[in-house]
C-alpha cells in the first residue's frame, strides 16, 4: 500500500493523537449491528475457560475459539472458517507470544488442531516465533497472541508480536513503537496474516518487566478477527477499561499504545475507528469490559 510522506515530527504528533484517543474506553462508539462496520471482531467468553487452579478447561476453551473465529470470519462453523482462509498447500505459521504472559500452549494447540481437521497436513505447520527464516517459509500465518500491556510500547499484543522479525527489537520501543506497524509490510511477512486469535484467557493489564500477580485477572475470552488493527484495538478498550475499574478513575497507559493509530493511519493494516468495528460478543456477559 502507499504511504504518505510525513516529518517524523508530524508521525509521531499524528500517531500519538489517535493513540490518546483509543486509549479512552469511552473515545467511539462501536458499529452498530447491520451498520457499515469495515471489520468485524469477535469476543468469545467464557467463565469457565480456566479452573480454580488457573488451568486451561479444554472443553470450554475450545468451544470459545471455535466461536469466536466463526463469528469473526462470518461463517456458520469454525471449519467453514478455516477452510475459507487456508488450504492444504498452504505452509501456515501458528505464531505465538512465547515470554511474559505467553500464549497457552493449550489454546496454540487448539488452532494447529483445527487447521488439521481442515485439511492441512500437520508437516506444513509450523510455530516461527522468532526465526525469520521459518516465516519467510510460511504461505499463511496466524497471530496467536496473548493479551497484555506492555511497559515499552503501552500494549504489547497484536502488533507488537512480530517484532523479532525486525531483526532490531530494540528499534522499536517507546515512541518508535508508532513504527511497529512496518514490520508487518517487510516482504517476507505483509499480507501473510489472514487471522488474528488474542488469548484473552488471562490478560495483563499494567507494565513489567515480569508479570505482576496484582494486574492479572480471569477474562476467560478469546477476541477473534481477520483485522489485525481492529483485534488490537478492542483488546486495548478490554485493558484500558479493566485498569480504569481497578483505580476507580481513568488510568492511561504509559506509554501511549502510538502503535495502533499508526498501523491504520500510515501503515494501512486494518482500522482503529471504532464507528468501523462491529464487536459480536459471545458467552458470560459479567465483566466484559465493552
Amino acid at each position: 500500500m502507499k504511504q504518505h510522506c510525513i516529518t517524523r515530527r508530524d508521525f509521531l504528533k499524528e500517531a500519538a493523537a489517535g493513540a490518546a484517543a483509543a486509549a479512552l474506553p469511552g473515545s467511539g462508539a462501536f458499529a452498530a449491528e447491520g451498520g457499515a462496520a469495515r471489520s468485524v471482531v469477535a469476543v468469545a467468553r467464557s467463565a469457565d475457560a480456566l479452573t480454580a487452579d488457573l488451568k486451561v478447561n479444554p472443553q470450554a476453551a475450545r468451544q470459545i475459539v471455535l466461536q469466536a473465529v466463526a463469528k469473526a470470519c462470518g461463517k456458520s462453523s469454525a471449519k467453514e472458517a478455516f477452510a475459507a482462509l487456508f488450504k492444504p498447500s498452504d505452509v501456515v505459521g501458528i505464531v505465538t507470544t512465547k515470554h511474559l504472559n505467553p500464549t497457552h500452549p493449550e489454546i496454540a494447540g487448539i488452532v494447529k488442531q483445527q487447521l488439521i481437521a481442515t485439511g492441512v497436513p500437520e508437516t506444513r505447520i509450523r510455530f516461527p516465533q522468532s526465526s525469520i527464516d521459518a516465516a519467510r517459509e510460511c504461505t499463511a500465518l496466524i497471530a496467536l497472541p496473548a493479551l497484555k500491556a506492555h511497559w515499552l510500547t503501552g500494549i504489547g499484543t497484536v502488533l507488537k508480536l512480530y517484532i523479532l522479525y525486525s531483526g532490531k527489537p530494540s528499534n522499536y520501543h517507546d515512541e518508535n513503537s508508532a513504527k511497529l506497524g512496518e514490520i508487518w509490510n517487510l516482504d517476507f511477512i505483509k499480507g501473510k496474516t489472514r487471522l488474528v486469535i488474542v488469548d484473552a484467557l488471562r490478560p495483563l493489564c499494567d507494565k513489567g518487566p515480569q508479570p505482576d500477580p496484582r494486574y492479572l485477572w480471569n477474562y476467560g475470552g478469546i477476541i477473534a478477527s481477520t483485522d489485525p488493527v481492529a483485534a488490537e484495538y478492542v483488546g486495548l478498550r478490554v485493558i484500558q477499561a479493566r485498569r480504569d475499574e481497578m483505580k476507580g478513575e481513568p488510568w492511561p497507559l504509559s506509554p501511549p499504545p502510538l502503535c495502533i493509530a499508526a498501523a491504520d493511519r500510515t501503515y494501512g493494516l486494518g482500522t482503529s475507528d471504532p464507528a468501523k468495528i462491529r464487536v459480536v460478543k459471545l458467552g458470560a456477559e459479567k465483566g466484559a469490559l465493552i
